[in-house]
């Protein structure tokens, strides 16, 4: 008896200690806007925009000022998903069935479960919906999106946790709503919230008192765009009023990012950048990046190259997730964890090298696209391709390499802009690469590529490295995958 009753309290101890420790894990906010652009923020400089909610979390953030994601929107959710580069996973494009995620990753939400979360998604997810793609078969406790995506602003049927559910008002009110019931719902924690809006993302539409101070200063679709940037913001202010009034702020880690660069705002302000989304350009890629964990990290702006891929691995080290020995091995992000505690500048993988591919060719064509919107990311300096490709069958279809021969026949617009195409779009000279220092050129204006030759050719011969490595896996995991016709005609972006 004696034996039994000193098993049972020794029980007892290890499952306090067990709930003592998942107590004193942080909270986890993630929240990813869908085709915002860098320069949509306040702080950012932006000239109509006012977002003082936006403005105060990147005041009391860690502020990742060279912080890239994908060129668009599947790309981006897999790589943050899988700290991978999103064509490791067979994610290339943003239609099916090139944006399914697959299935076999161990991704972040698992990984998070196993160490103690409750994981709730709401909103946009784009990694495929089907079957064991859907992010309740992938490590989700919790999940709530809108039928109809980004084509229902108002009214919207809500489907929470497999229920449907007609709801009154505005799609994101709704969704942010959701999120506050998640929260409410685990408050003994620790949890980790995914909360990725349909916003901005066209077709663009938003309540009237939104879209209201830039009707006449920009054009219809400009101020409705306008105008669901400044939804997102009062809707920031209420779930971190939330947080607060329920105690839970000091204990919780809020990040807020977007999934590419710029879209309908991009004649507006783009932050002095060159490119958009779905470009290989700056513009297309470059990401706001902040970081809040009152009490814990000292509000500063960091200036090393960073990326989507550091989200999972920095995550897992706050949570004390104990990644599989091969998993760690794979990842290509890294922790971010030094940069956010020192408020001081410091030396981190300085020497690192960011691959990007704007991907998104007609499906069995990879090949023929491997220097068609590529480049290369090292410190300051940017080594670009931004050409359509040159296999005759691709002029068969609408894709981003249609888009780039009519910009070098001299077209002024393209997706995105009305009259500044050969900026946005601009497509580099046939042949070779071509090399910009950004910190100098942010517009990319002037060629480096000759005066610095050395450079140009050791990051070319790292990205036809990278390319062959991966090319192989990216093509088995059904990143090629679909007849050409799946891309018909006007299907150009999603």
């Amino acid at each position: 008896m004696k034996i039994l009753t000193f098993i049972a309290s020794l029980l007892l101890a290890s499952l306090a200690d067990v709930h003592a420790a998942e107590a004193s894990k942080p909270n986890i906010v993630f929240i990813l806007t869908d085709d915002q652009g860098y320069g949509d923020v306040g702080r950012h400089g932006h000239p109509l925009l006012k977002t003082p909610n936006m403005d105060a979390l990147h005041d009391q953030s860690v502020r990742f000022e060279k912080f890239y994601v994908s060129p668009s929107c599947s790309p981006t959710r897999a790589a943050l998903m899988t700290g991978m580069h999103e064509f490791r996973n067979g994610v290339t494009h943003t239609t099916d069935p090139r944006e399914h995620l697959n299935k076999d990753a161990v991704i972040l939400p698992q990984l998070l479960k196993s160490a103690g979360y409750r994981t709730g998604f709401i909103g946009k997810w784009h990694l495929g919906n089907d079957g064991d793609y859907a992010p309740d078969k992938r490590g989700f406790d919790w999940t709530s999106f809108n039928m109809g995506a980004a084509t229902v602003h108002f009214d919207p049927v809500i489907v929470r946790n497999r229920k449907r559910e007609q709801r009154k008002g505005y799609r994101e009110d709704i969704l942010f709503d959701e999120a506050m019931t998640f929260i409410d719902e685990n408050k003994a924690g620790p949890f980790f919230c995914y909360l990725a809006t349909y916003s901005p993302h066209a077709p663009v539409k938003s309540p009237d008192e939104f879209k209201a101070p830039f009707v006449g200063k920009v054009d219809a679709e400009a101020a409705d765009y306008l105008g669901m940037v400044a939804n997102l913001d009062y809707n920031l202010g209420r779930l971190m009023k939330h947080l607060r009034d329920r105690g839970q702020a000091e204990n919780t880690i809020v990040i807020f990012m977007n999934d590419n660069g710029a879209t309908h705002g991009l004649d507006v302000y783009n932050a002095g950048m060159r490119g958009s989304k779905a470009t290989i350009w700056q513009g297309g890629s470059r990401a706001m990046s902040f970081w809040s964990w009152p009490g814990k990290w000292q509000p500063h702006a960091v200036r090393n190259l960073t990326a989507h891929l550091d989200v999972l691995p920095t995550l897992c080290e706050y949570a004390g997730v104990k990644l599989p020995a091969d998993l760690g091995t794979r990842l290509e992000g890294f922790s971010l964890r030094p940069l956010l505690e020192s408020s001081a500048p410091i030396s981190w993988h300085d020497d690192r090298l960011l691959f990007h591919h704007v991907g998104r060719w007609p499906s069995g064509l990879a090949a023929a696209h491997k220097h068609a919107m590529a480049s290369v990311q090292t410190g300051d300096y940017l080594l670009v391709r931004s050409r359509p490709c040159d296999d005759p069958a691709c002029k068969r279809y609408s894709s981003q390499c249609t888009t780039l021969r009519s910009v070098e026949a001299g077209a002024t617009k393209a997706t995105y802009t009305k009259a500044n195409a050969q900026l946005h779009w601009g497509v580099t000279p046939p042949g070779r690469w071509s090399l910009f220092d950004l910190k100098n050129d942010i517009l990319c204006k002037q060629d480096l590529a000759a005066q610095k030759p050395e450079l140009a050719s050791k990051l070319a011969a790292a990205y036809d490295q990278w390319w062959d490595t991966l090319f192989p896996t990216m093509i088995q995991l059904g990143g090629d995958k679909g007849e050409p016709d799946s891309l018909k005609k006007g299907q150009v972006e999603k």
